[in-house]
Order: structure tokens, then sequence, then C-alpha cells
């Protein structure tokens, strides 16, 4: 999954659907700023069988405040997610939602705090990056359709939640002796009396 930079050197746009003015916020810490917004989410929100679809509405509240550092950012998100059943394989349809925490800093780290950290740019920040790892990190690795969710039948591959608690192949066989059911098939002649068998005394000896 492509990752976006902690700190770029290109300008915001302040028109983003996730990015934030700080103007109305000011450096003195000790204020506080809260907005709600329907954002589109961004691509690639996707692990493994289940993702956030491209564009989906996300439903964020954020919250700015001003402290010494910078501004701390603590949002919350709500996000339809959609993907494959792990036992079942049934298309499956959710909500996510997660809560993260990060300090947007007037001025940009340097060193190890410049690759860990989050900046402003002028008045604006970004919440995309944070936003990413937030959701990335909540998708269940093994998606389930619903939590009792019985799965496939492992010999024919049925759905057990469609197929019934009656559906059955019978008792299981022990692999040593499966050989043995081939056997069957095939009919074995049963001779009763001696007399059944095939006289081959007259056959002649010299061929």
């Amino acid at each position: 999954m492509a990752q976006l930079p902690r700190n770029s050197s290109s300008r915001l746009d302040p028109r983003g659907p996730l990015v934030f003015s700080t103007h109305a916020l000011g450096r003195a810490p000790g204020s506080e700023h809260t907005e709600t917004r329907v954002a589109p989410a961004p691509a690639e929100l996707r692990v493994g069988l289940v993702g956030v679809p491209d564009g989906a509405e996300l439903e964020l509240t954020v919250r700015l405040d001003a402290v010494a550092e910078g501004v701390l950012v603590t949002a919350t998100a709500r996000a339809p997610v959609t993907g494959e059943c792990a036992r079942c394989l049934e298309p499956l349809a959710q909500q996510v939602e997660v809560r993260f925490q990060e300090l947007f800093e007037y001025s940009p780290g340097v060193g190890s705090d410049a690759a860990d950290g989050y900046s402003l740019d002028g008045d604006l920040l970004d919440i995309e990056p944070a936003l990413r790892d937030a959701l990335v990190l909540a998708l269940p690795l093994a998606p389930l359709c619903r939590d009792d969710c019985p799965g496939l039948c492992v010999d024919c591959g049925v759905q057990l939640a469609k197929a019934g608690p009656e559906h059955s192949h019978g008792p299981a066989i022990d692999p040593r002796w499966a050989g043995l059911q081939k056997l069957q098939q095939f009919e074995i002649p049963q001779f009763e009396t001696p007399t059944d068998l095939p006289d081959r005394s007259g056959q002649d000896m010299n061929r």
C-alpha cells in the first residue's frame, strides 16, 4: 500500500477534503476548535479480503487544540468496509470506527523527528496520512460475515449456513482404510459349491 510522506515539501490545497485550517484557532495554547464533515475515502485503504471502497463517504469529527508545540489533532472517523468473509467467502459490508490523535508541530522536526512527526503547512494541516494509518490498522485480517459463521464444508465446499445442520457426508473414514472402499466398486464372483467352478479338465494340454 502506498504511504504518503509525513512531511511534504509541496504546498497543501486548502480545498482538500482532508485538509483543515487552523486560522481560527490561533496559536494561543488552550484554544480549541471542533469540526465535522463528510469526506471521500482515499484510495488503497485495503488489507487482505476487506477494504474501504475508494471515494466512500467518511464521517469525520476533528478537534484541534492549540498547544505550545503546535496543534494537537484528535479525530474520529467512521467508514464503510466491504470484502469477503474469511470462512464462507460471501460478500460482507460492515462499518469501522477509529479514533486517533496526532501532534502537528509549528516547525518541522529535525533528523529522526522529521521522519516520524507531522508539521503544519502555514495554517493548514492534512490528516490523510494519520487517518490512513488508523483505518488500515483497524481493518480485520480475518473478517467474518457474522461471529458464528460456520464456513464451508471441507468435503464438498458448500456453505454450511445454507446447507443446514442436516448436511453430512456420513461417518468419517480413517484414511488408512480409504483404499478398501475402492474395492467395493468391483464385483467379486461368489461360488456357492465346487460344482459352480468352471471345468477345465477337457482343455487341450498341448496349447
